[in-house]
């Protein structure tokens, strides 16, 4: 399957893993809807949704940023009109837009659990939900949501229990969607990486041995483009880790990913193997 011509629609594309995926999607001639918070340059993080949507066109593809808090439906509503009035249609949805507060349960406080519920579970419940009836029109329509295996380890919950039940909610969505949109031949996958991967959320929230230690968001995009061009009707229902994606498609130098190569990568959270373990 190729994305020439194919509407992506993605969430929280600014920047990191969101805007690899719109400049990858774009070199494979897709169409890329780029939506975000993120209109206006922010003083600490670089990128906003109009300067993604120019890199694309600077590229020779097609882009429309669009300002979207997936919190709002009525934004997400407008956001998919936008969408099929310049497109005619949307072949894709990725769902990257996400919250984080690595906190445990005293240091949490109730509006910050609010806002990872809000955008993370509820978001990628309502911007699925919004674009269904426009996928079911797609000749090979996929919903691709940037969540993790539910590894039910009380490890993964113990520290950061709101964040987890946010992402995971994330996950429960591809579980179910999976199964209830078969009949429309709508896959609905999610994608995790298998390492740590070199964004803000980890400058801010892990030490800078870690962020030494990952890789690029390259590697995350490239596993979603493959995920994206399969069959949808034969390619449902899974939790996809980026490096067995790439691994399975031929790919053995990880080391071109890394931040600082021939550093052994920092694996991501909720997949239980050890720093090292895998190259």
């Amino acid at each position: 399957m190729s994305l020439a011509n194919k509407t992506v629609f993605i969430t929280g594309a600014s920047r990191g893993i969101g805007r690899e995926i719109a400049l990858r999607c774009a070199r494979e001639g897709a169409n890329v809807i780029v939506t975000g918070k993120s209109a206006e340059p922010h003083p600490k993080l670089s990128g906003t949704i109009h300067s993604v949507a120019a890199e694309i066109e600077a590229a020779g593809g097609r882009a429309l940023a669009v300002q979207l808090d997936v919190r709002d439906e009525n934004a997400i509503a407008a956001a998919v009109a936008q969408a099929l009035a310049a497109f005619g249609g949307i072949d894709a949805l990725v769902n990257n837009a996400s919250a984080i507060s690595l906190t445990g349960t005293l240091d949490t406080p109730l509006k910050r659990m609010d806002l990872m519920f809000a955008v993370n579970a509820r978001g990628t419940f309502a911007c699925s939900q919004a674009c269904i009836e426009a996928l079911s029109r797609s000749s090979n329509p996929h919903i691709l949501n940037l969540s993790p295996p539910l590894n039910m380890s009380a490890r993964w919950f113990k520290d950061h229990i709101a964040y987890t039940m946010a992402k995971y909610g994330m996950s429960m969505c591809t579980l179910g969607m999976a199964a209830e949109l078969e009949p429309r031949g709508i896959a609905v996958n999610s994608l995790w990486p298998r390492t740590t991967i070199a964004t803000a959320a980890i400058e801010v929230n892990f030490p800078a041995a870690v962020l030494r230690a990952s890789r690029r968001p390259a590697i995350v995009a490239d596993a979603a483009c493959l995920i994206l061009t399969s069959d949808a009707r034969s390619n449902s229902g899974n939790f996809f880790i980026d490096e067995d994606v790439l691994r399975a498609a031929g790919v053995t130098d990880f080391d071109a990913y890394a931040v600082t190569p021939g550093t052994p990568p920092w694996p991501d959270l909720f997949l239980d193997e050890r720093p090292g373990k895998r190259a």
